[in-house]
């Protein structure tokens, strides 16, 4: 009886783990199918082009927290305040601030055109999780 009650157990286990592969293949699948449509939208390869050329990259990563949120927090932060949001914050990137994210203090860019502040927005509103 003992050895019927094991084997059901590892028997129920073994169907219960199993088709998990087909899952993550999708997910998969559907991770670089989001990943390529991005990068063939405007806004994110210029977006992309000007964080690369800046300091950045120094503060923040695209998952990852270092001295400010990573650009996926803040996505996913101010991924329903629609489109006013995208002045606002670049205001935030050539001026500078504190307190939203903690007692950091991000760095003004002063030298840094409203116009491209808004793209590198853009581009990391496009990275809030789907």
């Amino acid at each position: 009886m003992k050895n019927l009650i094991i084997s059901f157990a590892v028997t129920a286990l073994l169907i219960s783990c199993g088709g998990s592969d087909d899952k993550k293949a999708e997910t998969a699948e559907k991770t670089e199918t989001v990943v390529e449509d991005l990068s063939k939208n405007p806004d994110y390869q210029k977006g992309l082009e000007l964080i690369g050329g800046s300091d950045c990259l120094t503060c923040h990563k695209v998952d990852e927290t270092l001295t400010g949120p990573s650009y996926r927090d803040v996505a996913n932060k101010y991924a329903s305040a629609g489109d006013t949001i995208v002045a606002h914050l670049a205001g935030k990137i050539i001026n500078g601030g504190k307190g939203v994210w903690g007692e950091v203090y991000m760095t003004p860019h002063a030298g840094m055109s409203q116009e491209d502040a808004e793209s590198m927005v853009k581009y990391i509103l496009l990275l809030k999780n789907k």
